[in-house]
């Protein structure tokens, strides 16, 4: 496999941390105003980042009901995986499943060693042979691209900015008045909104970006495309019930909830359409040359 490095993708990774950077040194002006003490916001923030670092792939996984599954309870996805793996040269990830109709797919982990692919029962039943492969191929291409550890960063600020907005008011005590707290709160509304945004901008690239390396991994861009027809024309059927239980993991789906022209500003995915039209390009690139 010919991988090649993809420097927009790193780049874009670089400048959006470089920007959340800017933004946390402002979040925590703005908290020590709040709580009138230093020593005390950087605690906190630095006791929620050590916990998401090392614990948000297992709370991706809860919160899907995914739970991890072994070779003997799912020995083809496990060769398809391994196999993919040793075209990737990346060290085998752990594998869960989630049941659910919802046909999707998701990778989290700190870093290549600890990272976990995800599936739903509903994809295993959609997809054939190779668009499961290129599903899972995109998904291990996001692990490779180490976007899936930039990602958990990235999302820690906007997180606590929201909590800030929405539950803050509750430990400002008898201050609750002041200026100081309504100032915090306005600052960790403009954080969380500009993070929100960096990060999607970002994840919508990373997509092109694992899109591009699925077809590397299995030479078969068009199995991807194949995968994405499959997955949309199904994600029509889904109950909008399951829908809504799945809308808080939407940032890993392989393919988006839809809702118009704010929904794609804030969609973590292009949408099908473009990504389809780029994998037959690359597809035309690769037979020809």
């Amino acid at each position: 496999m010919d991988w090649k490095t993809d420097w927009g993708l790193r780049g874009r990774m670089a400048f959006t941390m470089f920007l959340l950077f800017a933004l946390y040194v402002v979040f925590v002006g703005a908290l020590t105003l709040y709580f009138g003490d230093f020593l005390f916001p950087l605690i906190m923030l630095g006791g929620f980042s050590v916990a998401q670092y090392f614990f948000s792939d297992k709370l991706a996984l809860r919160s899907m009901g995914a739970r991890e599954v072994t070779a003997d309870e799912y020995p083809d996805l496990h060769r398809r995986v391994e196999r993919l793996c040793q075209q990737a040269d990346l060290p085998k990830p752990a594998i869960a499943v989630a049941n659910t109709q919802v046909p999707n797919a998701f990778a989290t982990g700190r870093n290549r060693k600890n990272a976990t692919v995800a599936v739903t029962t509903g994809l295993l039943e959609s997809l054939d042979e190779d668009e499961l492969d290129g599903v899972l191929a995109h998904e291990l291409a996001h692990v490779k691209n180490r976007d899936v550890m930039v990602m958990t960063i990235a999302s820690f600020l906007s997180t606590i900015a929201f909590f800030i907005v929405r539950w803050g008011w509750l430990f400002s005590g008898d201050n609750r008045q002041g200026a100081p707290v309504i100032v915090a709160i306005l600052v960790s509304i403009v954080v969380w909104v500009i993070s929100f945004l960096l990060i999607r901008a970002l994840s919508r690239y990373r997509e092109y970006s694992a899109d591009r390396g699925a077809a590397l991994i299995t030479g078969k861009p068009g199995a991807l495309a194949s995968a994405l027809m499959t997955i949309d024309g199904r994600m029509d059927k889904v109950p909008k019930e399951d829908l809504r239980e799945e809308a808080e993991m939407n940032a890993f789906f392989i393919i988006p909830i839809k809702a118009g022209f704010v929904g794609r500003i804030a969609s973590t995915h292009p949408s099908t359409e473009r990504r389809i039209e780029k994998l037959r390009d690359l597809e035309k690139e690769m037979e020809t040359a």
